[in-house]
């Protein structure tokens, strides 16, 4: 028993000081890490042609067989000196007639409470500060929507571009509903994959009420208010019809302040046909004119490295290890009800034999 005892007094000893040293790492790690950032966080920016023409370069060079791969290089060697032989030649005679417009493309993959509009407010500020004649703006869009102010503050991001007359296209790859339409409407074009999903125009709200478990465990909640409607529906309390028909009221004044936004960006739109909380699929929507057309962001953004410069706009906000982990918490309940509502929603395509 003495040794047993000895020996569980080692491990916990052991297991503490593993612990701690994991621990001070772990801070360590994380001050590291946020000293890489100025201020709350940093710009990255990515050459996504020259991404693309790199990757088309492997491919061709896998293509090619061993022994033709030396003469193969040695050629492309040779035209790339003499490209950047031109360039620099070029930009001698004028430095700014030969530039070709940029294309900044800036991807929003929005969550309930939209916080990644902390991010996107800095990356329009930094296209903003740089953006000459020409130049356009491509967001990659993917959101089911969620709170009213949150996204209402994303899409007037999304409205300093047009203030500032820069073109702005919205490419909608999976899904931009409710208020991910909404910002979707900012843009000059809206373009979508065929199967994404666009639309719901409308405002949802739903609150659990345990006042009938509480009564039958002799358990009294009191709420206090000042205001009429201070307070319309509640958790607890019981709710009163006249609290209904506020909150009612609410969501339908709600909507009407949606439906009013909607018609002032795109006018053409039958809004008692596509303002009824449906959603459509992108060739549904192109005819409903809530898109302007059909294509995938990668297609659009190949296309434009003809004309265009290519320059993703990311900007990384730091996050303190705590934040961090509640982050992860709060995706990954987002992705449960995510999962839910996908599963109420989409339609199973199967073969009929």
């Amino acid at each position: 028993m003495g040794f047993l005892s000895s020996y569980g007094l080692f491990l916990v000893k052991s297991i503490t000081v593993v612990v701690a040293i994991a621990v001070t790492i772990i801070i360590v790690l994380n001050n590291v890490m946020l000293r890489k950032y100025k201020n709350n966080g940093q710009l990255r920016l990515i050459h996504l042609d020259e991404e693309y023409r790199q990757m088309k370069e492997d491919i061709q060079l896998a293509k090619i067989k061993s022994h033709v791969k030396k003469i193969w290089l040695k050629q492309h060697k040779k035209q790339e000196k003499i490209k950047i032989k031109n360039d620099k030649r070029n930009a001698k005679v004028n430095l700014t007639a030969k530039e070709k417009p940029t294309l900044y493309v800036i991807e929003f993959k929005g969550s309930i409470d939209a916080n990644e509009v902390s991010s996107l407010r800095e990356e329009i500020s930094a296209v903003l500060s740089v953006a000459g004649p020409g130049d356009e703006v491509l967001l990659r869009l993917e959101s089911m929507g969620g709170m009213v102010h949150s996204y209402g503050l994303a899409a007037s991001q999304l409205q300093r571009l047009r203030d500032a007359n820069i073109y702005l296209t919205i490419v909608v790859d999976k899904v931009a509903a409710s208020g991910g339409y909404m910002m979707a409407c900012v843009a000059n074009r809206i373009i979508a994959a065929p199967f994404s999903i666009i639309g719901s125009i409308g405002v949802v709200a739903q609150i659990p009420n345990f006042n009938r478990l509480l009564k039958r465990n002799d358990i009294d909640i009191e709420l206090h208010t000042a205001g009429q409607y201070k307070r319309t529906l509640t958790f607890f309390g019981e709710n009163t019809e006249e609290g209904r028909k506020k909150f009612c009221d609410i969501l339908n004044e709600t909507h009407q302040l949606f439906k009013v936004f909607i018609n002032e960006m795109r006018p053409s739109l039958d809004l008692e046909k596509v303002a009824t909380g449906e959603h459509w699929y992108g060739r549904q929507a192109l005819s409903l004119g809530l898109v302007d057309g059909l294509d995938t962001s990668d297609a659009l953004i190949i296309r434009k490295m003809k004309d265009f410069t290519v320059l993703g706009v990311q900007y990384i906000r730091k996050r303190k290890i705590i934040d961090r982990f509640t982050h992860s918490v709060s995706y990954i309940v987002e992705r449960f009800f995510i999962k839910i509502w996908e599963h109420s929603n989409k339609t199973l395509i199967s073969n009929i034999k």
